[in-house]
């Protein structure tokens, strides 16, 4: 005869509670190190090149802020909609995603745009040389924008994650429980003594005059 035992068999979780904690992890992960990237690109050398001046050439070169101020917007505003996920519910949470997905995606296209860009630069051989016509010569970009651009591309799996699986997640908002309800408030005490605790209670929705709550 076997033996049997007391002790509990381990359920597994379900499937979907898996999914939930992966993707909330990697949306996490991608969205902060995505926004951070595309920040720190931002403040690198984009571009180099030379102005004729009277001395001869003169070195030019533009940061990703002088080339296009938008990646570094794009990045705080997905950055700010990757905290606000979780303080809104239902088609909150969705509208928020769909603005997390869409930064990501202006970052990338203002990064990728930005690579190729010179005007940044014509503006300084303009101002270096004092003709307005002037633009830069030997311009050269560097690898900057596309670090940028993955940036970007963190933030939009970002967004696209929160959109297929947002809703398994939890929200920041301790008032509720895990289905959704209020929790139930703990009548406070009155005393029948003092009128304004009496007036406070009725404030509140509470009857005054019911048992103690235990």
């Amino acid at each position: 005869m076997g033996y049997v035992t007391a002790v509990p068999h381990p359920r597994s979780e379900p499937a979907f509670v898996r999914s939930g904690r992966r993707s909330l992890a990697l949306a996490l992960l991608s969205g902060a190190l995505g926004a951070a990237v595309a920040l720190l690109a931002t403040r690198q050398r984009w571009s180099e090149g030379t102005a004729s001046v009277a001395g001869g050439a003169f070195p030019l070169t533009a940061k990703g802020s002088d080339v296009t101020g938008v990646p570094a917007a794009l990045a705080v505003v997905g950055l700010a909609a990757l905290v606000a996920v979780f303080a809104v519910r239902r088609s909150g949470r969705v509208l928020v995603a769909v603005l997390l997905a869409l930064s990501g995606a202006g970052t990338v296209a203002a990064a990728l745009f930005g690579a190729y860009d010179s005007s940044a630069l014509d503006d300084k051989a303009a101002e270096a040389s004092g003709d307005t016509s002037a633009t830069v010569d030997a311009l050269s970009h560097t690898g900057w924008p596309y670090v940028a651009a993955v940036g970007g591309a963190l933030i939009l799996l970002a967004g696209l994650l929160a959109l297929r699986y947002g809703r398994l997640w939890p929200g920041m908002s301790g008032r509720y429980e895990r289905d959704g309800t209020p929790r139930q408030r703990r009548a406070k005490p009155v005393d029948p003594d003092r009128p304004e605790d009496m007036w406070k209670a009725l404030d509140r929705g509470e009857d005054p005059t019911g048992p103690d709550p235990i």
